[in-house]
Formats: C-alpha cells, sequence, structure tokens
C-alpha cells in the first residue's frame, strides 16, 4: 500500500519523507534490561535520545524518570534529577524519586474520603495521612510499556491496570503515562486514565531537580518563578485548611525570580509546619495559568551552569517542595550523596485533600470519562 503511494504521490511525498526523517534523524531511542525486583520481576529501561545532547531514562519500575541529561551553558551534559543505579534502591527507597504517583498524589486527611455517601479507607503512610496513594503506590508497581515515535519525538507509554479495592480505592483503573523527548529539548509527560466505578484520582510525577547536576549540592542559590499568587495554606498535619491565601508578603511569593533560599528560613508558621527543625517548602501552590498547557507555570534557572527549567502543564495546582526530609544519609547514582534541600519538585496537581474539600477543583473519575494531564519540562541554558 504504502509503495504504490508513494509512486502517486511521487517526488512531492519522497520530499515530505526526507524532511521528516531528517528532522527526527537526531532523535533516538532504545530499551533493555535494568535488573529485577526482589520477586524476580524484569524491569526494563528505555532510554530517548536528542540531538542536543538531552536524555532521558524511563524504567518500568513505578513509570520512573531515572536520569535526565541536560547540556549547560558550554554544551556539557549532566544528570539533573535524583535517583538510583538499581531497582534495589527504589524498591526500598522512599523518597520516591523520579515516580509516577498513584492513585492520589499528595495527602488525604486520615487516609480517607467519601463518594456518593461512602466512606473509602487508604492505609496512613503519613502519620495519619495517606501520602501518595498509600503503602503502596504505583511508584512500586512494575508498568507495561511500548515504545512510541512520532516526526517530532521519541517516547514510551506506561500502562497499569490497578484492580478495584487496591490501596482501598474503588474501581479498576487504567492508566497511560507516556513520556516524550522532542528536539527543541522538552520533556512531555502525558497521563491519561479510565475507570469502571465512580473513584478519585490526581497522578503527577515526582522527580527531584538540581539544575547544577544531582548531587552537586543544595539547590538554595537556584532562582525559582512560580506564576501563582495564591497557594493553600495548610495545618500542622500538612492537610490543606481549605482557603487560597495571597502568597503576597510570605515566604511563598516566588511571582518574581527568588533565590530558592532567600525566604526558606524565615519565620514563618507555615515554613516549620513543612519542616520543623529548618524550615522548607512543601506546598500547593495554586497556578495563575488556569490549566493553559502554552502558559509558562513556573520556571527555575541556575546561575552557575546556567540551564533553565520552563514547566507548563494543563492541572491548576504544582507542589514545590524543597527535599526537606532528605539529611544526606541516601546515597544515589554514582555514590553521590543526596544533601538537604539538595533539590526541589514541581508536582502538578489537582489540591492535596480535593475529595475531602468541596470548595476545590473535583478529582472525581466516573466510568465513560477519560482523565488526562500534561506535562512540558522545556529546558534551555543561556
Amino acid at each position: 500500500m504504502h509503495h504504490s503511494r508513494h509512486l502517486l504521490c511521487g517526488l512531492g511525498l519522497s520530499l515530505m519523507i526526507a524532511t521528516a526523517s531528517a528532522h527526527a534523524s537526531g532523535l533516538t531511542a532504545e530499551h533493555k534490561a535494568f535488573g529485577k525486583t526482589n520477586d524476580g520481576t524484569p524491569v526494563e529501561q528505555y532510554v530517548l535520545r536528542n540531538s542536543h545532547g538531552m536524555q532521558a531514562t524511563v524504567i518500568t519500575y513505578g513509570a520512573t524518570l531515572q536520569s535526565l541529561l541536560v547540556p549547560d551553558k558550554h554544551g556539557k551534559s549532566a544528570d539533573v534529577v535524583l535517583g538510583f543505579d538499581d531497582v534495589q534502591g527504589y524498591q526500598k527507597g522512599t523518597a520516591y524519586f523520579g515516580a509516577t504517583i498513584g492513585r492520589f498524589g499528595n495527602r488525604l486527611a486520615d487516609g480517607a474520603f467519601e463518594l456518593d455517601g461512602k466512606r473509602y479507607q487508604v492505609p496512613q503512610n503519613d502519620k495519619s495521612n495517606a501520602l501518595h496513594g498509600g503503602t503502596l503506590g504505583f511508584d512500586k508497581k512494575v508498568w507495561k510499556a511500548e515504545p512510541v515515535k512520532d516526526k517530532d519525538s521519541v517516547g514510551v507509554t506506561l500502562t497499569y491496570r490497578s484492580a478495584d479495592g487496591e490501596m482501598g480505592f474503588p474501581g479498576n483503573l487504567t492508566t497511560q503515562v507516556t513520556y516524550r523527548l522532542t528536539d527543541s529539548n522538552e520533556l512531555r509527560i502525558d497521563y491519561q486514565a479510565s475507570t469502571d466505578k465512580p473513584t478519585v484520582l490526581n497522578l503527577t510525577n515526582h522527580s527531584y531537580f538540581n539544575l547544577a547536576g544531582a548531587g552537586n549540592g543544595d539547590v538554595l542559590k537556584q532562582i525559582a518563578t512560580l506564576h501563582a499568587s495564591r497557594y493553600t495554606p495548610v495545618t500542622g498535619k500538612l492537610i490543606p485548611t481549605g482557603e487560597l491565601a495571597p502568597v503576597a508578603g510570605t515566604p511563598m511569593d516566588f511571582t518574581r525570580p527568588t533565590a530558592i533560599g532567600a525566604h526558606i528560613k524565615a519565620d514563618h508558621p507555615q515554613l516549620k509546619f513543612a519542616e520543623p527543625k529548618q524550615g522548607g517548602f512543601d506546598f500547593n501552590w495554586v497556578l495563575d495559568t488556569n490549566g493553559d498547557v502554552n502558559k509558562v507555570a513556573a520556571e527555575v534557572s541556575d546561575p552557575q551552569s546556567g540551564r533553565h527549567l520552563q514547566l507548563f502543564t494543563s492541572e491548576p495546582g504544582v507542589q514545590f517542595y524543597t527535599s526537606n526530609f532528605l539529611d544526606g544519609t541516601v546515597k544515589g547514582k554514582s555514590g553521590k550523596v543526596y544533601p538537604h534541600w539538595g533539590a526541589f519538585t514541581l508536582e502538578t496537581q489537582h489540591y492535596p485533600d480535593a475529595p475531602n474539600q468541596p470548595s476545590f477543583p473535583s478529582t472525581r473519575l466516573d466510568p465513560g470519562q477519560t482523565y488526562s494531564h500534561s506535562v512540558v519540562l522545556k529546558f534551555s541554558a543561556k
């Protein structure tokens, strides 16, 4: 079929084919074994590369972004996400490095929620809260993977089917996460999910970024801008109070480019809730971009390497977290130690505890509906 069409269209089509492949020539993908889980389940690794020295590595354990090489202003690439060199690191790990989070990202008060008059209980794994989907979330599952390619990107689609009742959530839920790398130095993450019973869902990616390179010191001098004039303050249990409070006049104000460390030790009760000993950020910012994936939601730059990250998302919120619980005891890739404040996350999401907060945007998903959520991480160097 293709051959005869090619002959019919003659030169026009062959020119088109040539440009498409030339355009995509810098994009390559391969996949290989990445060890096995403790119970012997094989884990695969997908390596996506573009022509500018960017390389994204995704493993099927936790549908995890395992590494992300990004060039600096001199064209020298470094891995800017925290993680481990082997499956066992991820199996043992409790920090969710690079993982796909589900079914419910962030916190649920008392691990519980009500849906159509019925109460559902998720295992509590963060004091009295359920965090990131309970004790065995999507980050601890092996996903099925298929390579995807189009003229502008190379990627991988990962699929996981969560059974009705898993971690207490209703409905058989099928989730797909697609990572794509483009030649314009963008890593795109697209989520889709469907259910056969009403349920709640809040998926995110939990990559920890250090634009100087993972394990190269702290991120306090890196400059962040969050296009968010409000945030959701929390109680001492880190559960939102329900209000959307202005960031103006608080350490949560990143509406203008601000060093991450500028106010991290400020005397503010919210910072003490997030990290009692020294302070830290771990809050949901209400994005002014209102789900417009074409508008920059957040950006961070590293003055030293010149690396610059722009985040775009269809979600209403982003959890900006400064790895307050890292304490210099975790050894990551290449044996590097990850210090306190050694990274930041930008977890695009619906607001924490949304099922228990009627005024928050709904996280309910009904049969026949498709959950979708898009993120673009665009890198450059100045």
